[in-house]
């Protein structure tokens, strides 16, 4: 699942094959088909692909939100880890939000996936595989369309911390020769990780670039999340302006509204005062509650109070819709239910 098409292409001249086959098994590759399935394969040419670790994921399990549809997924992977995937449906059609590491080292202080450390980074076969499973568990109701329309980089882990892999990922995201998504349906999330901002600019690939915001000053974000002391506002907002003018796409800044933390009318004047000027909008999330973090999320009515206040600063700004709540749908927090029941299994 992770080899690149001319990978396959050396693996495939080695076993004296025919050059147009590469093309055959990089496109079955893309939808997460194992060799055996290949059927326009010869099955001389499949049992020889057989004997390759295969990689990839399968749906160990999957919860559906009986208020919204949200479906969320736990994945198994080939090592036996578990991870996260979560399937929203919009107007617009079906996003899927995949996780990038087992787990993160992030440290934020809201987050679920943070609290057993990174286990290991993804590779980019698995997370492609992510959206071969879900297809597979959802088929397209016409010929030859996705079922998948968009991806969202926000689950467990952090992307740019992965960065050579999320990149490999991305590249066969886009690719006409692969999945053929545009890079406008694909958003990534980071929560700062300021050098990463620079060289995916210069990638070149132009996806919606997300920041975890959550602070307007250095105090609170430092407090929030760690990784604000390697790489201060000043940093982070002078990299997302960087990004912005460079892809000429708006950087998407996410905050969630904690009570008593980040959420008053001087929070809102700050975090104007700091995006002044950056082609951006501010998503603003009523955090979903993690019962080891002691952090409380405000009401929607008062969510929309604060986007109000933004607005009337000239900020754009949103309350993003609430999906999955019934279902543990904060990143992390499905993964962490199940270990924790398995280990008391055990």
């Amino acid at each position: 699942m992770d080899m690149e098409k001319n990978e396959i292409e050396a693996l495939l001249l080695e076993l004296a094959q025919p050059a147009y086959r590469a093309g055959q098994v990089y496109s079955w590759l893309n939808r997460g088909v194992e060799p055996k399935h290949m059927t326009n394969l010869p099955l001389s040419l499949r049992t020889e692909l057989e004997k390759h670790p295969f990689g990839g994921c399968r749906i160990y399990d999957k919860f559906v939100s009986k208020a919204d549809g949200t479906v969320k997924y736990l994945f198994e992977l080939h090592d036996g880890n578990l991870v996260e995937g979560v399937l929203m449906h919009y107007r617009y059609g079906n996003t899927l939000c995949i996780s990038t590491q087992v787990g993160c080292r992030m440290g934020c202080a809201f987050c679920a996936s943070t609290l057993e450390g990174c286990i290991r980074n993804l590779s980019s076969g698995e997370m492609l595989s992510f959206i071969a499973a879900v297809e597979r568990d959802n088929p397209s109701p016409a010929p030859g369309e996705r079922f998948i329309t968009n991806i969202v980089l926000m689950g467990s882990g952090e992307p740019l911390d992965n960065y050579e892999n999320v990149m490999a990922f991305l590249r066969r995201c886009v690719s006409p020769d692969a999945l053929k998504i545009s890079p406008r349906n694909i958003s990534l999330s980071t929560c700062g990780l300021v050098p990463k901002i620079y060289s995916l600019a210069d990638e070149a690939l132009h996806v919606t670039l997300s920041v975890s915001l959550h602070a307007a000053t250095d105090e609170k974000r430092s407090e929030l999340m760690p990784v604000n002391r390697a790489y201060p506002l000043e940093q982070l907002i002078k990299a997302a302006k960087y990004y912005a003018d460079k892809t000429k796409r708006r950087v998407v800044f996410e905050y969630a509204l904690i009570e008593g933390k980040n959420s008053s009318i001087e929070d809102a004047k700050q975090l104007a005062a700091l995006l002044r000027g950056l082609l951006c909008h501010v998503n603003l999330i009523p955090l979903n509650p993690v019962k080891e973090r002691n952090l409380l999320g405000i009401s929607k009515k008062n969510a929309e109070v604060f986007a109000k206040w933004l607005n009337d600063l000239h900020i754009s700004a949103t309350v993003r819709r609430e999906m999955g709540a019934d279902i543990d749908g904060a990143c992390g927090q499905l993964r962490r239910r199940v270990l924790n029941e398995l280990r008391n299994e055990n």
